[in-house]
């Protein structure tokens, strides 16, 4: 561990003890320097944008403990359907502590942050794709990250408000979620392979086909490359 993730770390692992309390805040990322003993100024180089960036970097930390378990699960006999299913629930349990997303849901509906609220999301669900073995490289591309970014979020929605034992409800919620994209994945199928239905996709495939998918991670739209 480089001497910067290092104090990344001692600093996020402060904020979180106040982010119940005063949010994503600046005086929660004061409170996190203070108490971790990181160099402010350097403190300050890593999150230019304060709190915004503390918060990014907390769903970063969500992320690869999700990879992380999942590169280490056994998922070969699992269909596919339930291969993502399991993802989206490691993502939604590394987070820990609901009231941290709440604040989080908070700072990312400021109109100023909802872009990268948006692409926090995304960057999830590319995650997901890309660790689960996704090699597809045309509009199917996009199409499948963005339907998980809605299915993520209707899920972590409702996991935010679910009271069940061990979040049961949830995992229900999200295996009708999982089983409605599968039923409309199948119609996709079932009109381009129509004669009679192929051409009203005409347009949309155009359009779509005209964009293609990053050559890499950096690529994305919010990569962190250069937000530090």
């Amino acid at each position: 561990m480089n001497e910067h993730q290092d104090t990344t770390d001692q600093v996020l692992d402060a904020a979180l003890a106040h982010v119940p309390f005063d949010g994503w805040s600046e005086a929660t990322f004061r409170a996190a320097i203070a108490e971790s003993g990181a160099p402010p100024a350097l403190a300050r180089a890593l999150f230019p944008r304060g709190a915004v960036d503390l918060a990014l970097a907390w769903h970063d930390r969500g992320d690869a403990a999700m990879v992380a378990r999942l590169e280490s699960a056994e998922l070969a006999d699992m269909r596919f359907r339930d291969r993502i299913a399991t993802a989206i629930r490691y993502r939604i349990e590394a987070i820990g502590d609901k009231e941290v997303v709440r604040r989080g849901a908070t700072l990312f509906a400021l109109p100023q942050h909802a872009g990268d609220g948006a692409r926090a999301v995304w960057r999830t669900c590319d995650l997901i794709w890309t660790t689960l073995g996704d090699t597809s490289d045309d509009v199917n591309w996009y199409t499948k990250r963005v339907t998980l970014s809605g299915v993520y979020s209707g899920v972590l929605l409702f996991w935010l408000g679910d009271t069940s034992d061990d979040s049961n409800a949830t995992w229900e919620f999200l295996d009708r979620r999982i089983d409605e994209v599968m039923r409309i994945e199948k119609l996709k199928a079932q009109v381009q392979d129509s004669p009679l239905l192929k051409p009203f996709l005409a347009v949309p495939n155009w359009f779509l086909g005209q964009i293609r998918p990053p050559r890499s991670r950096d690529d994305l739209p919010g990569s962190t490359q250069g937000r530090r």
